[in-house]
């Protein structure tokens, strides 16, 4: 039994069973995980080629000596409790690892006559499609889910601190499986996604005092492009040349101007 860090667990399952599921730190929702893997040893079944067996003893055998004491990568139920999988929204985890990031250009040649530039896909809030415009991406957000940024941008009259925070916000919820309308929690992505659209809480958000957090000027995926389109209402305004709007001047307080003058930081300014 192992209390306290789940790195003693983990290590001692690589270390004394060679059973290794990866790195303590590399793993999310671990407690769902071991979870789902006890779930699978108690139906008799190998965790790496999935086949079922009478018993635990000839389980555990069929494993030792197929060393099947191992996940199969390329069964994509796992890939939740991996952080891999979150580092780039749309990326998978082998599209992740089989990028290089290594400059393998030499330094000293500046030839970039055959550099292309990728386009950069936006992710939808609320499934997996991706637009190579974000036109395209709110357009289908529209259309597809009734969900219009835009629309709630003007109607709240957003800063651009607060849409990133909206957006990270939603973003959370729905990777969380939680409606961010009323906060009721669901199973996977699928049942809050219908609970969204058959309770019409797609364009319902909370009180703004919950969204409108610091916790959430952090973006739930890495490089999440949506992100980078969102602009201050004000600068939109700014753009229009028969906007104009009348701004409050506060005037200094100078009731006692013979005072102020004498207290003034100038006059010691002035001495030195």
């Amino acid at each position: 039994m192992f209390t306290g860090n789940r790195s003693s667990l983990l290590n001692h399952m690589a270390r004394e069973h060679s059973f290794s599921i990866g790195l303590p730190d590399n793993i999310v929702y671990c407690k769902n995980f071991l979870d789902t893997l006890q779930n699978k040893l108690d139906s008799l079944q190998c965790l790496y080629c999935e086949k079922t067996f009478r018993d635990k003893t000839t389980l555990k055998d069929h494993m030792r000596k197929k060393n099947h004491r191992r996940i199969n990568a390329n069964n994509h139920e796992y890939d939740c409790f991996y952080i891999i999988n979150y580092l780039e929204l749309g990326k998978s985890w082998e599209e992740v690892q089989s990028e290089d990031d290594r400059d393998l250009v030499d330094d000293d040649d500046d030839d970039w006559s055959d550099w292309q530039a990728h386009p950069v896909s936006a992710v939808c809030l609320f499934c997996d499609h991706q637009s190579e415009t974000m036109d395209d991406i709110y357009t289908h957000m529209k259309e597809t889910h009734s969900f219009d940024l835009h629309h709630l941008k003007a109607k709240l009259n957003l800063r651009f601190y607060q849409q990133v925070k909206l957006v990270n916000f939603i973003r959370r919820q729905i990777h969380q499986s939680r409606c961010y309308g009323c906060q009721k929690k669901f199973d996977c992505r699928v049942d809050v996604l219908q609970h969204i659209v058959s309770e019409g809480h797609v364009m319902k958000l909370p009180e703004m005092s919950i969204w409108d957090q610091p916790q959430y000027y952090f973006p739930t995926y890495e490089n999440d492009t949506l992100l980078c389109t969102l602009s201050d209402s004000d600068e939109d305004k700014s753009d229009d040349p028969t906007h104009s709007e009348d701004i409050p001047i506060i005037a200094e307080d100078i009731s006692n101007l013979q005072r102020l003058k004498q207290t003034s930081i100038f006059n010691q300014l002035l001495k030195n």
